[in-house]
């Protein structure tokens, strides 16, 4: 009782350093960039807004919602990652791996391009609907066979749908080429450029689900241990599943619809939350938010300095990170399997 009460200590210690460096991360990406503020500046933009100042306006309308939106993304995308990895019993799972990303990315550049669709809460839903369809397409793929699903099969069904997904992306771009210039850049994964009303309109959404996985975390420990373990213990197991699909379907489509398809943290991200809070999903939710977020801001404020005055999409910087870490997991977790 000691040790575990110990534990739980130094895991409460270890998410709220980790809250701090979020916050500082906050703070340099309102502060950091091509062009660099005063920490006065900012706070005046914030308590004592000046509509006729334009370094007020800039931080107020531009760089502190774009490290709102690098936020709450990156903390959907890593809670969606290890909620994926605890259904598919997988640790290379992840919304960019599954086929999920590029499902909704797929669908929403149909959209964008072909019809027009330039709404936001319309794109939204759309990027939803492709999420769903990514999702189920590579979940009935993976479970085809004797043997059920197993984590060699979903990768191999992720891999496949990701590809043909992304074929059929490039033939709308190819076919409607007078819309390439209006999806590349966000293709690549980015938050620049987005407005207040992209984060307003998708977080009510996120915040559900933040809070709504967070409560499935016991269900979750359980199912971790294996379904027959789990149905022994009393477990509706198809409702946690549905239910923790519905989750990962809402984070990813939220995400997609307002930055792209941003790969990586979904798969980096768990497997570092498992490293300070243990295999407890009552911990490692948290954590993953927490997480999540501070690399999606690292990942973008590191995409402001390497071409000054442009930007790297930010979707580039979380792949340099995160292929290296994919190739590890992949060669020490899949071996396993």
């Amino acid at each position: 009782m000691m040790n575990h009460t110990k534990t739980g200590f130094w895991r409460a210690v270890w998410l709220l350093i980790f809250v701090l460096i979020l916050l500082g991360c906050f703070v340099s990406s309102v502060l950091f960039g091509a062009t660099q503020y005063e920490w006065s500046t900012a706070w005046s933009s914030m308590f004592h807004y000046d509509e006729s100042v334009n370094d007020q306006i800039i931080l107020r309308t531009t760089r502190v919602p774009r490290a709102c939106i690098a936020a709450a993304v990156g903390a959907s995308l890593a809670i969606a990652g290890v909620l994926m990895q605890t259904l598919t019993r997988n640790p290379l799972a992840s919304p960019s791996v599954l086929g999920v990303n590029a499902g909704a990315s797929f669908l929403v550049v149909l959209a964008a391009v072909t019809f027009s669709v330039s709404s936001l809460p319309t794109l939204m839903w759309i990027a939803f609907i492709g999420a769903a369809l990514g999702a189920v397409t590579v979940y009935m793929l993976g479970s085809i066979g004797r043997d059920g699903l197993t984590p060699l099969k979903i990768v191999l069904a992720g891999s496949a749908m990701t590809a043909l997904f992304s074929s059929f992306t490039q033939a709308v771009l190819v076919l409607n080429q007078q819309g390439i210039g209006t999806v590349l850049f966000w293709l690549t994964g980015t938050i620049a450029g987005r407005s207040p009303d992209f984060l307003i309109t998708v977080l009510p959404y996120m915040v559900i689900a933040w809070i709504a996985a967070w409560l499935l975390s016991k269900d979750m420990n359980l199912l971790q241990m294996g379904e027959e373990t789990a149905k022994g213990l009393g477990q509706k197991t198809l409702l946690v599943k549905s239910l923790a699909g519905i989750f990962i379907i809402v984070l990813a489509g939220c995400s997609v619809s307002v930055a792209g398809p941003i790969g990586f943290i979904g798969i980096v991200i768990p497997h570092i939350s498992r490293f300070f809070g243990g295999m407890d999903h009552r911990w490692v939710i948290p954590y993953c938010g927490v997480l999540g977020a501070i690399l999606l801001m690292l990942a973008d404020i590191g995409a402001r300095f390497i071409a000054i005055p442009e930007e790297m999409p930010v979707g580039v910087m979380t792949a340099v990170i995160g292929v290296p870490f994919f190739i590890y997991i992949a060669r020490k977790g899949l071996a396993k399997a």
